[in-house]
This record gives structure tokens, sequence and C-alpha cells, in this order.
């Protein structure tokens, strides 16, 4: 028997398993540099919390949140709407005001400059549907839920349906967000680590 032929046999699939482990590991790594990166060196923006219908205050070790900049008005919108049914993402500006919280001042389904000291955050892909009026645009950009400790969700829904939960965001270049603090009456009670 050729000890070669053997050699090669026994490699194949331990190869095979290494090239595997190697793509999956670098996926993983990815998918957390990604979101320490905007942790890293994204720009703050502070938002208010408004209440959710309590029918789904907490499932799991979740707290659910909604923001003001989550229900659009058609006023904001500007270069048009689309004219088809289709999955879209909008580009909304957000700009900070007096009271230190950031609102939306405009939103596009194409993508917005950065301007002055504004900031461009984009929302998940939707489902748009073409409407004969202008409706308000309710849309999601990732951050509305934030994970708990076990059995810890309920002060924070307590704060939040106060309207006393806000929630600090940090925005990357690219219009992506992620949760960096809670706060509740301004004090912070949570803190999302790099890693």
């Amino acid at each position: 028997m050729n000890s070669g032929a053997s050699t090669r046999r026994w490699l194949n699939p331990l190869l095979a398993a290494l090239l595997v482990a190697g793509v999956q590991t670098a996926a993983l790594g990815y998918m957390i540099e990604s979101r320490a990166s905007i942790l890293r060196s994204g720009r703050d923006v502070l938002l208010k919390t408004v209440p959710v219908d309590p029918r789904d205050l907490l499932r799991g070790d979740y707290v659910i949140l909604s923001y003001d900049i989550s229900r659009l008005q058609p006023e904001l919108f500007k270069g048009g709407l689309p004219t088809q049914s289709g999955e879209v993402m909008l580009y909304v500006r957000l700009e900070k005001q007096p009271d230190g919280f950031w609102t939306a001042t405009e939103a596009s389904f194409q993508p917005l400059p950065v301007t002055g000291d504004s900031v461009v955050l984009h929302s998940l892909p939707f489902s748009y549907y073409p409407s004969p009026s202008p409706l308000p645009m309710t849309v999601d950009y990732g951050i509305e839920r934030f994970y708990v400790p076990e059995g810890e969700g309920r002060t924070l829904e307590e704060a939040r349906n106060a309207e006393a939960l806000s929630v600090n965001i940090r925005v990357d270049g690219k219009g992506r967000a992620q949760i960096r603090e809670i706060a509740v009456n301004g004090s912070p009670v949570y803190e999302e680590p790099l890693y």
C-alpha cells in the first residue's frame, strides 16, 4: 500500500475541516469587529424613546425601544417617493437640538450628504408600497432591541413608558448605528462594551 496516497486521503478531510473552521472564524470576527468599529469610532447621538404598546413590553431578555425618529412625517421627505413597490432603505438626517437630543430633519430614499454638524442614519431595508396620499412612515434602524440580564427589563420598561429613558447611540460614516449607552433620567444604567 502506498503510504503517500494514504496520507493524502487522511489530509483532505482535515484540510477541508480546517478551511471551514477558518472561514467561520473569519465571518464571526468580521461581525464582531464591524459592531465594535461603530462603537469605537462612530459619532455620539442622543435619542429620546417613546412608549411602546404594552402588549410588546418584554419578550425574553430584551427591551423593545422606539424613538421619535422612528415615525417620519411626510413633510420630512425630499427627492420624491418611489413609484414602485419593493424593498427600500431610507436615509435620515439627524440634527442636535438645544435640549441635547437629536431629531430627524430630513429623509430621503436617495443617499443624503453629511452637511454641517448633522448625522445621516440609514434605516434597515423594508417593504415599501406607494400610497396616493403621503402617510407617516415607521422605520427601524437596528437599534430597537436592547438585551438586558434576565429579570432586569422591568425598570427600563417603566422608565421608557414614563419617557424617562434615553439612548445614546454611535453612528459611523456609513450611517450604521449601535446602542452605546442607556440612561434613566440622564443617569447611565447600561453601557455597551466594545467586545
